[in-house]
């Protein structure tokens, strides 16, 4: 989401990117790309279509070379510090609620979903203008 959020702003004026520590477990549904389907809707609603996004991880970056590392969990955290150390790169931490630990039916699912995806767009705005 944080991603697409991103691009959605600030277009190609500057590169982004995004990882995880893990690929998706087993019993988070995804799609080919390994896209949760609920990030798709939510992100679907705003007019983002993750069509042709891939889930990477850390060890799957294309490019070392970053200036400014987000992480939104205590783990990625950590993996960044380690990713940034002896570069001159900024880290920043924001920590954000892991929707796919949310439960109930699919409507109250998808609610805490639109609440990480709002949360994250107000954070990119704050953080990059819009």
């Amino acid at each position: 989401m944080a991603e697409a959020l991103l691009k959605r702003l600030v277009g190609d004026r500057v590169y982004v990117d995004s990882c995880g520590l893990k690929h998706p477990p087993p019993h988070l549904e995804t799609d080919e790309a390994g896209v949760d389907p609920f990030v798709a809707a939510v992100m679907s609603e705003i007019g983002c279509d993750l069509t042709g996004h891939r889930v990477k991880t850390f060890d799957e970056l294309e490019d070392d070379s970053f200036d400014l590392v987000i992480s939104l969990t205590p783990e990625s955290q950590h993996r960044a510090v380690e990713l940034a150390r002896g570069r001159a790169a900024e880290i920043e931490y924001w920590p954000i609620f892991d929707p796919t630990l949310a439960e109930g039916s699919r409507e109250a699912r998808l609610s805490v979903y639109r609440d990480v995806r709002e949360a994250l767009a107000r954070r990119i705005s704050e953080r990059f203008g819009g």
